[in-house]
């Protein structure tokens, strides 16, 4: 029998095996495991959540419009801000802008969220909010990369990636890493890129920002002109030959990586499209997660793939809402803005949280909502729009071991400035990290010379928020 050399086998079996096989065979070829690099991997202690989804507002939302009240924002509208403002600032602002929406308390924790998010806010008792995050960029680009990589400035993996590197995926036929409708701007594939760290590790794009989630899907997954049997005796013939390559050479961690890539392509094509078909969802399902509602389907349809690939084992997803460029980024027409936006994503998000309490997931599933900084409590443009704030705003956990109902920190009277129970985008990452299991100082990887991680030479673990 003719087995093909490994040349010939690499380019037979790349047709029809998805973008996944593509992009493992490009992207870093350098430290692929030998073994399956998914393969589940055991924590580095007892975990509180075994998966997680990022709920990504790309933009930045108002802390001071939506989970963060300020009555004296609301006494001192129109007069200078009392205090020096920011050294560094995107651009200059003007004075104290109140927030045009009303806030209420909600839950028996009470806590105040405005009329934005009416459906979030019966979930409040199941949230953990800190509102005092604070980061170091003030532009899009550089707070895009601070927020998914720990780094504005560097090309270094993706929580995401470092999540799936740390503990593998549970389903052997899927991704460990999904994101879908990522942003491709400021930074674009870099925030779910997996750099020095294996391709594998990288997260895997359904559609972007610029493309409807009716039509975010794997490209190519379905191979119509070679039978899955052949691609099978494809595979076996690839592997024979690795294997009398490797016995010559030795390992060659590099091929195994594109060989690993194409054999996980190859089980998607029969695991992926059911992870997608949201036609086996109930009409009820898709009424909570606004399906039948041109405001909110475009999200909710991302929610709910979302929780069908956190339910099918998937370690670690992200959805985004944002257009092709922003979408949280009222620097001007607030209110306008910040209103279709909250339309359109409140009665999804609060809908997954629903479904996955209901389906006893949000014990060990985090949830994070939050954008790459805030916005100022000084008025911008025509005295109706908010400044970038890297230096004070709020983001929120929901189930994972976080305690639920609970308010962590705060900015200043007016909203400026994080004061108490600061955290910064570094204690963020190394909070996520310890609650899915695995300690941000342990979890690193040795490239140039040096052992890198996700939170640098920086971070603490915020235990105040753990349950």
């Amino acid at each position: 029998m003719y087995y093909p050399n490994r040349r010939e086998a690499l380019k037979q079996s790349a047709v029809g095996f998805g973008s996944i096989a593509l992009a493992g065979l490009l992207a870093d070829q350098s430290k692929a495991a030998v073994i399956d690099p998914l393969a589940a991997k055991p924590p580095h202690f007892t975990p509180k959540a075994k998966r997680m989804i990022f709920l990504f507002m790309k933009g930045g939302p108002s802390h001071v419009d939506t989970f963060e009240q300020k009555t004296m924002l609301d006494r001192d509208h129109g007069k200078p801000f009392p205090y020096d403002k920011p050294k560094v600032q995107f651009a200059p602002t003007g004075n104290l802008l109140k927030s045009p929406w009303k806030f209420s308390p909600h839950g028996q924790c009470g806590h105040m969220v405005s009329e934005l998010f009416p459906n979030v806010a019966r979930h409040v008792d199941d949230i953990c909010f800190l509102h005092g995050l604070h980061g170091t960029n003030a532009a899009h680009g550089g707070a895009l990369l601070k927020l998914h990589t720990g780094s504005d400035n560097f090309v270094r993996p993706s929580i995401g990636s470092w999540v799936t590197y740390g503990l593998g995926s549970e389903n052997s036929s899927l991704p460990g890493f999904v994101t879908i409708c990522p942003t491709l701007a400021h930074g674009g594939v870099t925030n779910w890129g997996s750099a020095f760290l294996p391709a594998a590790y990288q997260g895997t794009p359904l559609g972007n920002a610029s493309v409807s989630s009716k039509n975010a899907r794997v490209a190519f997954i379905n191979n119509d002109k070679v039978s899955s049997q052949l691609q099978q005796l494809q595979l076996n013939a690839l592997q024979k030959s690795n294997r009398e390559f490797m016995d010559t050479t030795g390992p060659d961690q590099a091929l195994e990586g594109r060989i690993a890539s194409f054999e996980l392509a190859f089980r998607m094509q029969n695991e992926m499209p059911k992870a997608e078909d949201l036609s086996q969802e109930s009409e009820a399902t898709r009424a909570l997660y606004g399906l039948n509602d041109p405001i909110t389907e475009n999200f909710g349809r991302q929610c709910l793939m979302a929780r069908r690939f956190l339910e099918r084992g998937v370690r670690y997803v992200q959805v985004s809402h944002s257009d092709a460029f922003v979408q949280w980024d009222q620097h001007g027409d607030l209110k306008k803005g910040h209103t279709k936006n909250a339309l359109e994503v409140d009665r999804p998000i609060a809908a997954l949280l629903y479904d996955l309490k209901q389906r006893g997931l949000l014990e060990d599933t985090l949830v994070w909502w939050g954008g790459e900084f805030g916005r100022t409590p000084t008025a911008q443009g025509n005295g109706d729009g908010r400044d970038h704030n890297p230096e004070g705003f709020t983001m929120w956990l929901a189930g994972g071991g976080v305690k639920g109902g609970y308010s962590h920190g705060a900015t200043d009277d007016y909203g400026f400035f994080a004061e108490k129970g600061k955290v910064h985008i570094h204690d963020m990452h190394a909070t996520i990290l310890h609650l899915m299991g695995l300690d941000h100082e342990r979890l690193t990887f040795k490239h140039a010379g040096r052992d890198f991680r996700l939170t640098d030479v920086h971070g603490r673990v915020i235990d105040e928020v753990i349950a």
